[in-house]
């Protein structure tokens, strides 16, 4: 989750010391969070891949309205399964 961190190379940080025990906790001082590990996925990509999916299985996308977009994942779930279950 390191900025500077590759699956392949490991640490790229030129400063930093190599870990010698990686099944032991270590610290590092020049460590610096990858944004990308932690923003929201890009919707426009979102929603090309689930179009992809879709027809790759011949289904058909569930449209969205712009209010559904504006609701967090636990109110839109809600909402849905109101609709499914209706108002008892």
């Amino acid at each position: 989750m390191c900025e500077f961190y590759d699956k392949r190379m490991g640490c790229n940080e030129e400063r930093a010391e190599s870990v010698s025990q990686l099944d032991k906790a270590n610290f590092c001082d020049y460590f610096k969070p990858a944004y990308r590990t932690f923003s929201q996925p890009d919707k426009s990509k979102t929603d090309i891949a689930k179009a992809k999916f879709a027809e790759l299985f011949g289904d058909n996308l569930p449209e969205t309205s712009t209010s559904d977009q504006l609701l967090s994942p636990q109110e839109l779930a809600e909402k849905k399964l109101r609709e499914l279950l209706g108002d008892l």
